[in-house]
C-alpha cells in the first residue's frame, strides 16, 4: 500500500518520480539530458487510458517514459529526436563546406522544395521508412520529375544518416532503393544521328536569324566540350597556330547569380589540351574576328577575354545557350515535316562521344 505522502492522479494512481499533472489535466514527465531539464506531455498516463474528447491521439506518458529510458540507455538524445526534417537538412547542409557553387545551388533547391511541404515540419523521430517512401511518391504525383525526386532523396538520405551517426536515430528511413518506390520517367538525352546533325547544322547555317550561332553549334558537335567549358574559354585559351584549345576551367553561375570559375569535372580535364580540326579552327577564327571589343573587359576570378558577352559585358553562361538551342530546334520543327528530337549542348557532346570520336 502506497504511503500517504505519495502523489496521485484523479484515479488514485501513484505518480512516479518526474511525473506530475498540470493545471489543464495533462500529464507531464520531467527528465534531464546533459544536466538540462526536458519535458514530455500526454493526455493519458497509461496506454489503456481513454483519450479525452477532442484531443489528438498520442502516446501515453508511460509509453513515452519507456521510450526515453530506452533512448537514454542506448545513449541516444531524445531532445535531438525532436528536431524537424527541415532543421536536420539545414544542419546537414551547414556541414558541407568547400563544395562547388552548383552543389550549393542543389542544396538550396532541395530546401525550397521541403519548405513547400508539411514533411519539413515533422519530427525526424516520427519518420518511418513508409513515411519516407510516401513522401517521395507524393512528390512525383504532384508533378515533380524523377530527377527532382532523386535529388531530394539524395539530400535526405545522407542527412538522416548523419542523425544515425550522431546517435540521435537508430535507423535511416531513407535507406532504400529509389527505383522500387517511384517510376523513372526521365528521358535519356540520346545522341542524334550524323544525318540529323548535318540537317540541323545546314538549317542554322542558312537561317537569317540563327546563322550567327553556327560556329558555336559546329564546335560543340565536333569537340565534345561541355557547355560550361565552352563558356569559360577566353581568347588566350585558343591557339590557332598549333590548333589546340586549352580546357582547364569552366564558367558557372551560382544560385546567387554570381559568376565563378571552377575546375573542370574530371581530373583528366583539369590539364586537357584539346586538338582541333582545321574546320573547328576556322569556326574559332570567325568567332574571334566577330567578337566586339568591350569598353571594359569583365574579370571573373582572374579570367577575362571571354568569347561571348551579353549586353552588360558579362560572359554568357550555359543557360543562355540552352535557351538558344531550344529556339533553334523549335524553329526547325516548325518548318520541316520530319521533326528533330530535343537537341541541347549536352546532346552535342553525347553525339560527339558516340559518333565522331574514333572516326576522325
Amino acid at each position: 500500500m502506497a504511503s500517504p505522502g505519495k502523489r496521485r492522479d484523479s484515479k488514485h494512481r501513484v505518480l512516479r518520480r518526474g511525473e506530475s499533472i498540470r493545471a489543464d489535466g495533462k500529464y507531464q514527465f520531467k527528465y534531464h539530458v546533459d544536466g538540462k531539464p526536458r519535458f514530455v506531455y500526454s493526455w493519458r498516463l497509461e496506454p489503456t487510458d481513454k483519450l479525452p474528447a477532442g484531443k489528438k491521439p498520442c502516446l501515453s506518458l508511460r509509453e513515452m517514459e519507456k521510450q526515453i529510458g530506452y533512448d537514454l540507455d542506448s545513449q541516444l538524445d531524445p531532445a535531438g529526436k525532436n528536431m524537424t526534417v527541415g532543421e536536420l537538412v539545414a544542419r546537414y547542409v551547414s556541414t558541407k563546406t568547400g563544395v562547388r557553387s552548383t552543389t550549393k545551388q542543389g542544396y538550396n533547391f532541395v530546401q525550397k522544395i521541403l519548405e513547400q511541404t508539411e514533411f519539413s515540419g515533422r519530427k525526424i523521430s516520427d519518420i518511418r521508412t513508409s513515411d519516407a517512401k510516401i513522401y517521395l511518391i507524393k512528390l512525383q504525383e504532384s508533378g515533380r520529375r524523377y530527377s527532382t525526386v532523386k535529388t531530394v532523396r539524395g539530400v535526405l538520405r545522407p542527412a538522416f544518416q548523419m542523425a544515425v551517426d550522431d546517435d540521435v536515430l537508430r535507423k535511416n528511413p531513407f535507406d532504400f532503393q529509389l527505383a522500387t518506390v517511384v517510376v523513372n520517367d526521365s528521358v535519356t538525352r540520346e545522341a542524334i544521328t550524323r544525318e540529323q546533325m548535318r540537317k540541323f547544322l545546314k538549317f542554322i547555317h542558312d537561317d537569317n536569324v540563327y546563322c550567327k550561332y553556327y560556329e558555336v553549334v559546329y564546335i560543340l558537335f565536333h569537340t565534345g566540350m561541355r557547355i560550361s567549358e565552352f563558356c569559360g574559354l577566353t581568347i588566350r585559351d585558343i591557339d590557332l597556330e598549333r590548333r589546340v584549345v586549352n580546357i582547364d576551367h569552366q564558367l558557372q553561375r551560382g544560385s546567387d547569380m554570381r559568376l565563378v570559375i571552377q575546375p573542370t569535372k574530371t581530373n583528366a580535364g583539369t590539364t586537357r589540351r584539346l586538338p582541333i580540326t582545321e574546320d573547328v579552327a576556322e569556326c574559332f577564327r570567325a568567332i574571334l574576328e566577330d567578337r566586339e571589343q568591350p569598353t571594359v573587359e569583365r574579370i571573373v576570378d582572374g579570367y577575362s577575354g571571354f568569347l561571348f558577352l551579353d549586353k552588360e559585358g558579362l560572359p554568357l553562361v550555359a543557360m543562355h545557350w540552352e535557351h538558344r538551342f531550344n529556339h533553334m530546334v523549335a524553329r526547325y520543327n516548325e518548318i520541316f515535316r520530319i521533326q528533330l528530337p530535343n537537341i541541347t549542348p549536352h546532346v552535342c557532346r553525347h553525339t560527339y562521344c558516340t559518333t565522331w570520336r574514333g572516326r576522325e
